[in-house]
């Protein structure tokens, strides 16, 4: 019996390509599309966009920003999700002191400094950052999503709900997964949703930053493979 349609959530300035290992791995077990979460400076709008093309029911796994909306979607329609994946993500209020900042700054011509000397050297990995090829998606995808899509996004993380409570009403499969190095989303945040969430389970990345699914591409698409499996 074929699985149900897998939705994929991306992160801030990310698209398909940040699941792109996954989506070619898992292509001839489940259908996969990837929502678009550029339009919207609310997660209740992009989970609201999300739910709006997606099939009847599905499994939904988001990473950082993807989880937030994957919860949002859990909030909005819960009867419609079949299984839950959040990686490297965050249930509570926001952490990140400096948003105004950054969304300032973007508007202003100098996103791309933000992202060559602040920005992605926080997202990932030493051992990631000598990757020159991980390191050129990781700014590609970025540098063509641009500005207002981050003051949208980042709009949308600073405004967001506290879903902590929300994580004992899931009663689906769930994997919590996140690097071992993660200073955006780090390990003891994992724990915490995986505690709260009946049933599910934690998988912490050795030598892994913020964007697992480019740094540990085969550890995360196996993890994905027995996430799809379990019953």
């Amino acid at each position: 019996m074929p699985h149900d349609e897998l939705l994929l959530l991306p992160g801030t300035l990310c698209d398909a390509r940040l699941f792109a290992p996954q989506m070619t791995a898992l292509a001839a077990r489940v259908p996969v599309r990837v929502a678009d979460l550029t339009h919207d400076d609310t997660i209740a709008g992009m989970a609201c966009r999300a739910l709006a093309t997606a099939p009847p029911r599905f499994a939904v796994a988001g990473l950082s920003m993807g989880g937030v909306v994957a919860l949002e979607i859990w909030r909005q329609a819960p009867e419609r999700v079949t299984r839950l994946a959040l990686l490297d993500s965050n249930a509570g209020p926001d952490r990140v002191l400096d948003r105004a900042a950054q969304i300032d700054r973007a508007l202003r011509g100098e996103l791309d400094a933000m992202l060559v000397g602040e920005l992605k050297p926080r997202y990932l990995h030493p051992d990631s950052m000598r990757n020159e090829r991980l390191k050129s998606t990781v700014l590609a995808m970025a540098r063509d999503l641009g500005a207002e899509v981050f003051a949208r996004q980042s709009r949308a993380l600073a405004s967001r709900t506290d879903s902590r409570a929300l994580l004992t009403e899931i009663a689906v499969p769930t994997l919590v997964l996140g690097g071992d190095s993660d200073t955006l989303c780090p390990p003891s945040l994992q724990r915490e949703m995986a505690d709260a969430i009946a049933g599910s389970v934690l998988q912490i990345v050795p030598r892994c930053g913020h964007l697992s699914t480019l740094e540990a591409p085969e550890i995360v698409t196996d993890a994905f493979a027995g996430w799809l499996a379990r019953s």
